[in-house]
């Protein structure tokens, strides 16, 4: 299989994804909470040009095991 940019992309969104849900999944334990606990990143860019305006906001939600999923992704993409 040819190794490629988008695969590698595809892989990361997935590891953070199902990260975040086994991070969802184990919320209620409480010994765990170092693992699920989420830090919030936002940003919100916005223009007004008079004849076109834009706001766009992006907001991500990451814990500890989202990154723990996007490395176990970006090692699977190694082993391809």
């Amino acid at each position: 299989m040819k190794k490629n940019a988008w695969v590698l992309l595809l892989l990361i969104v997935l590891g953070l994804v199902g990260g975040a849900l086994v991070a969802m999944w184990l919320e209620s334990v409480p010994g765990l909470s170092f693992l699920t606990r989420t830090a919030d990143l936002s940003w919100s860019p916005a223009a007004d040009l008079l004849v076109v305006g834009f706001e766009l906001s992006i907001r991500i939600e990451i814990s500890l095991l989202s990154i723990i999923g996007a490395i176990v992704a970006v090692w699977l993409y190694r082993k391809m």
